[in-house]
């Protein structure tokens, strides 16, 4: 094993041959913010040697409790070009592809037009998020899709399941009522906290046109959703 190759560590651990799945692999990424943007970094870290990335905000001072590319520097600069710049710090040769659009329904089937090895699922508007599963799901892509993080601080009570099996979280349920209604019922996987949602950290939003309400966050919780995410992609990736 050569010390001096970055991936040295990872190679310890998965062997060659994983190495070089996980370097000819693509994985897309919808949505970098707090689950997202950590997801898109370990993903960048694990050698997967291209990526899209899906997102059209920008940084807001109300980020830096909880997503990797806010800080008070890059406020008011994209999400995407913040990412674009730190993961190509980490991983020189990677392959970025970006889509600076707001997911809407009809421009999802265009976003799933490439292969991809894995899809990461980091949405949480509700109706593209829906309208981004069914695609998926159509497409037989492999997806990990994140649910709902926000009021919450108790890390052990994260789980990955098939979306049949999640429960004890609102935001699961609604998605799969959803997704009942397309006939989609099982078939991927799903990163969830059964813990229940602390009162009062909803509030009612009435200044934003794609979201009904803002949920309080901790600075952990997002972050290891998105962990957790990139393993069931890496793990899907490498044990294929």
């Amino acid at each position: 094993m050569n010390e001096d190759f970055w991936l040295s560590r990872t190679e310890l651990l998965i062997g060659k041959n994983n190495i070089e799945k996980l370097r000819s692999s693509h994985v897309l990424i919808a949505g970098l913010g707090g689950v997202g943007s950590f997801a898109a970094e370990a993903i960048c870290r694990a050698g997967v040697g291209e990526i899209t990335l899906v997102d059209n905000d920008t940084v807001a001072h109300s980020n830096i409790n909880r997503q990797l590319p806010a800080l008070n520097s890059t406020v008011g600069k994209t999400k995407i070009s913040v990412m674009v710049e730190r993961l190509k710090d980490i991983h020189p040769d990677i392959v970025l592809h970006t889509k600076e659009i707001y997911l809407k329904d009809e421009s999802i089937p265009e976003i799933l037009k490439d292969e991809f090895d894995f899809v990461i699922d980091a949405i949480d508007t509700l109706s593209p998020k829906i309208f981004f599963i069914k695609n998926c799901v159509e497409n037989r892509f492999p997806l990990v899709s994140s649910m709902g993080a926000g009021g919450r601080l108790d890390p052990t009570k994260i789980n990955i399941a098939d979306i049949a099996d999640s429960h004890s979280c609102p935001f699961a349920r609604v998605v799969r009522k959803k997704l009942h209604g397309w006939n989609i019922r099982s078939g991927f996987q799903v990163v969830f906290s059964s813990e229940t949602v602390v009162e009062d950290s909803v509030v009612v939003t009435d200044n934003s046109p794609n979201k009904k309400s803002t949920v309080g966050t901790i600075s952990y919780m997002p972050a290891i959703f998105g962990l957790m995410t990139a393993s069931v992609a890496i793990r899907g990736i490498t044990e294929k």
